[in-house]
């Protein structure tokens, strides 16, 4: 098997940000756990056991999920998160995408209950953690949703229709992805130019504290 750094070097130019960028931030890194579901996107297993994810797939399913969001109603996107790092990377993007945001504790019925005050008809889902958001993603499957799913190495693919393979539980990680979709997103309809950058930065999508 080749080196990480050489691997890296090899797919530098076909990622969405520079190499060092992802690196630094960790976005490949995953557990020390390793489900069946996420062995395609494992590239190696590290000395101290933690498992590296493919950065590769991950750029390349951004793109595919950019793709098909760019094409909805994204003000029926809803984009959910329970855990704390998430809250900040998923209200910035609706806020600069248009989506729904739904973070914290979900409540049973949001998409089901007709008679639920809050009920809300989704055209797709988007979640930080197939795993930790486990009730919003069998929900949405339920209805016949469509559920982007950010997933790291300990996570399932139950009932999401796309995995996006990167580390879902470090807040800089969490704010790159939500940045690079909401790019993609933009470019895909041709509200930003294809070199163009967006208002705003990574920085703006991280959680602080």
């Amino acid at each position: 098997m080749e080196s990480n750094v050489d691997t890296q070097q090899q797919i530098s130019e076909t990622l969405l940000l520079p190499q060092e960028v992802l690196l630094s931030a960790g976005v490949h890194i995953g557990t020390r756990v390793k489900t069946k579901d996420m062995e395609p996107f494992i590239y190696k297993v590290r000395p101290d056991g933690l498992y590296v994810l493919d950065m590769e797939k991950m750029n390349d399913r951004i793109k595919i999920a950019s793709k098909f969001l760019s094409r909805m109603n994204l003000s029926k996107v809803v984009v959910a998160s329970s855990k704390r790092y998430g809250r900040s990377p998923v209200e910035m993007f609706c806020k600069v995408i248009g989506c729904k945001p739904m973070t914290g504790r979900f409540t049973s019925g949001t998409f089901t209950n007709p008679a639920y005050s809050d009920f809300f008809e989704p055209t797709a889902v988007i979640v930080t953690d197939s795993l930790a958001d486990d009730q919003i993603v069998e929900e949405a499957s339920q209805c016949g949703v469509p559920v982007i799913a950010l997933a790291s190495t300990d996570n399932s693919k139950m009932n999401a229709d796309l995995i996006i393979p990167m580390n879902n539980k470090g807040r800089r990680a969490l704010a790159i992805a939500f940045w690079l979709i909401a790019k993609e997103i933009l470019k895909e309809k041709n509200e930003l130019p294809a070199n163009g950058e967006m208002r705003y930065s990574i920085d703006d999508f991280e959680t602080n504290g």
